[in-house]
C-alpha cells in the first residue's frame, strides 16, 4: 500500500515542531503526527463504520456501539523516541474545537459509567477498556502504546490536540493542529 504524505508547517508554540499528515489513498482517512522533544503522537481517524464493527463484535448492542461511533474516534499512538523516560497522564491532554474553549478527553471512567448505565455486558466493558489509550504510563525509551481515544465534535469538524509529558523533570507540551474527525463514509 502506497501512502500520500503532506508535510504541514504551522507556526508552534516552540521552534522545531512540525507536524506531517499521511492520506491513506483506500479508506481516505488520515493520520496526522508529530516529533518533537523525545515524543512523537500520532492520531489515525477511525471510521464510524469501522468503530460500529469493532464494539459490535466484542459484545456491544447496536445502539450502544452506534452511542460510542457517534463520538470522533482516532487510534492515538504515543512512542518515546528520546533518551530520557517520559510519563504522560491524558487527563492533562486537552482538545480544542474550533471557537470554542478546550476541553479534557472523556476518560475511561467517564465511559464506564454510561455504559453500566446503558447495560453494556462486563465482558463488553473489559474489552471495551483494554481498546481505550491508557489514562497513564511511563514509557522507557523505544516504548510505545496505542489506543483508542474520542473527542465530542462535529463529523469533519476540526480541533486541536494539547498535550502534555513529563521527561527529565521538566512538562513538556505539543499541539497537533487541525485535525478533523473522520466523515460518516469515509
Amino acid at each position: 500500500m502506497r501512502l500520500l504524505t503532506l508535510t504541514l508547517l504551522a507556526a508552534w508554540p516552540l521552534a522545531g515542531f512540525a507536524a506531517e499528515q499521511v492520506v491513506d489513498p483506500e479508506t481516505g482517512l488520515v493520520t496526522w503526527q508529530i516529533e518533537t522533544a523525545g515524543i512523537q503522537v500520532q492520531l489515525t481517524q477511525i471510521s464510524p463504520d469501522q468503530t460500529r464493527a469493532f464494539y459490535q463484535a466484542r459484545g456491544f448492542s447496536p445502539d450502544a456501539a452506534e452511542r460510542y461511533a457517534r463520538e470522533c474516534v482516532f487510534m492515538t499512538v504515543v512512542r518515546n523516541i528520546g533518551e530520557l523516560p517520559i510519563q504522560h497522564n491524558l487527563a492533562n491532554w486537552r482538545y480544542v474545537p474550533a471557537g470554542q474553549p478546550p476541553r479534557a478527553i472523556r476518560s475511561k471512567v467517564a465511559w464506564e459509567h454510561l455504559w453500566k448505565r446503558q447495560g453494556v455486558a462486563e465482558s463488553a466493558r473489559i474489552a471495551f477498556t483494554w481498546a481505550q489509550f491508557p489514562a497513564t504510563q511511563t514509557f522507557s525509551p523505544g516504548d510505545w502504546n496505542q489506543g483508542m481515544t474520542t473527542y465530542n465534535v462535529p463529523r469533519g469538524g476540526p480541533f486541536d490536540l494539547r498535550f502534555v509529558w513529563r521527561a527529565g523533570g521538566k512538562i513538556h507540551s505539543g499541539k497537533l493542529e487541525q485535525v478533523r474527525c473522520a466523515n460518516e463514509d469515509s
